[in-house]
């Protein structure tokens, strides 16, 4: 590996960071342009041809805690490159595919690069200066819903005028610009733990999250009471409860499960899963509504292109919370600005309730959630990083963005069920009801409800300008200490 850059420059570090977390969130909508084609693109049965889409899923829940893990053994810069290969190959591997075998393979690749953002988040607080930790922090976690926000509309765009093809290469291409930069700007930490890897405990999670996800991605399509979705919901919860076991008595596990218990850690993680939850609900009802006909009453019969830009700023405003966010957490603390995300967040549904009915109102609706979506995700970095050794950043970093995660995949499994139940007829074609929509909005304003409920549990620290060592005697209380 090339060496690093000999001082780090803090406006380019951050830069670098955010412009990669970008780049991998892209991942997340890249392809929803041409889901409705794949079947025809690929030769292959619908449902084979949603494994482009669950095999990114996958991919990436495996990746994170791993990747993450390694970072802070081996080089959290060392993980990133490497994070940002294997993107590039699998951008390149779908870019050349026209059946459905290479192209899972390469959607695959793509979502094993899934640890950047918690690597990239891990990077800053080694490297930046104290008084620029929380504003960076909080843009580097922002980046993963404006990538997310962005790459609806640049893919609708593409998809509509050039071939299918160039939507890999432009991510190809976009990450060989993150990695050649990162090359340039961003230095390697030199806080690692060492030791030996545990493979045991990488492959029982690996197992388990394979199992509870696939159960949960495709449970709708297989049945929720089918033997395949039970057996494996039992599958996972039997792997992870012996995994959990090994973790427990290996002296160097994949994941600290008794620094995970800490009241901090473990209230932060659990909000994570809610307002992951909150978050997806409005990427699944927003754009149906916006292009669902204007024949059923509240459809808005708009483009896909057109919903794409009606989100894109939800992004945008996600990006410009981060450092609002980044102030509250200085001055109040980010159990504060994290339940202020969360009432934010449930206000947006609850204003979608009620303004449904104009293209305007889905815009401000997404405004209102990306603000507080941007005070959530910038809060919860701040939290995981007071609560650890400077020597697990990563490690428990990708373990929240993994809660995330699971939270976004239970919200996708939750709405269809509700949407696929609650419908309408026109045309011979069963679509969602208003109701239907209205529900899964009620439920997103629940799961932010909940989220709030659940940081208001976290203990409460006014500092979060620097990394924390725990005390060894119950993990609540922190010791400022200096990142090196």
């Amino acid at each position: 590996m090339p060496a690093s850059p000999a001082a780090p420059r803090p406006n380019a570090v951050v830069a670098v960071l955010a412009l990669a977390g970008i780049v991998v969130s892209l991942m997340q909508t890249l392809v929803i342009p041409i889901v409705p084609e794949l079947p025809k693109l690929l030769d292959a049965p619908a449902s084979d041809a949603a494994w482009v889409v669950t095999a990114t899923l996958l991919a990436a829940a495996v990746a994170t805690p791993v990747v993450g893990r390694l970072g802070d053994m081996v080089g959290k810069r060392r993980m990133l490159l490497f994070s940002l290969v294997l993107l590039i190959a699998g951008s390149a591997v779908c870019g050349l595919s026209d059946t459905l075998v290479p192209m899972v393979v390469g959607r695959a690749m793509q979502g094993l690069s899934a640890a950047v953002i918690p690597l990239g988040i891990s990077i800053m607080r080694d490297e930046l200066p104290a008084e620029r930790l929380a504003g960076a922090t909080a843009l580097m976690s922002a980046s993963l819903g404006v990538g997310g926000a962005l790459g609806l509309p640049i893919a609708a765009l593409i998809a509509d005028n050039l071939d299918w093809h160039m939507l890999f290469w432009l991510s190809g291409g976009l990450g060989a610009l993150a990695l050649v930069m990162v090359l340039i700007l961003v230095p390697e930490s030199a806080v690692r733990t060492g030791g030996r890897f545990d493979v045991p405990g990488g492959l029982g999670m690996a197992a388990g999250l394979v199992c509870l996800l696939l159960a949960i991605s495709k449970g709708a399509d297989w049945g929720w009471t089918s033997g395949t979705t039970l057996g494996l919901f039992a599958a996972a919860v039997l792997v992870l409860l012996v995994w959990g076991r090994w973790e427990l008595r290996t002296p160097q596990p994949l994941v600290d499960l008794r620094t995970t218990a800490r009241r901090q850690v473990l209230f932060t993680n659990l909000a994570s899963i809610a307002v992951g939850f909150s978050m997806f609900a409005m990427s699944l009802v927003l754009p149906q509504l916006l292009q669902l006909p204007e024949a059923t009453g509240y459809g808005l019969g708009r483009s896909l292109l057109t919903a794409g830009l009606v989100m894109a700023p939800s992004g945008l405003v996600m990006m410009a919370f981060a450092p609002v966010s980044a102030k509250v957490s200085t001055s109040r603390g980010p159990k504060v600005t994290l339940m202020i995300g969360a009432l934010i967040v449930a206000a947006g549904y609850g204003l979608n309730i009620v303004l449904m009915s104009e293209v305007w109102h889905l815009a401000l609706v997404s405004c209102v959630i990306g603000a507080g979506i941007g005070f959530t995700y910038g809060a919860m970095p701040a939290l995981i990083m007071s609560a650890v050794p400077a020597g697990e950043t990563a490690a428990a970093n990708s373990l929240n963005t993994l809660m995330r995660s699971i939270g976004t995949s239970v919200a996708s499994a939750v709405a269809g069920v509700v949407l696929a139940q609650m419908t309408v007829t026109l045309g011979g074609f069963a679509l969602p009801s208003q109701d239907a929509f209205k529900v899964v909005m009620g439920i997103g304003a629940g799961a932010a409800v909940l989220a709030f409920v659940i940081a208001s549990f976290i203990p409460r620290h006014r500092s979060t300008a620097g990394a924390a060592d725990p005390a060894p005697a119950d993990g609540v209380e922190a010791r400022a200490t200096s990142a090196h």
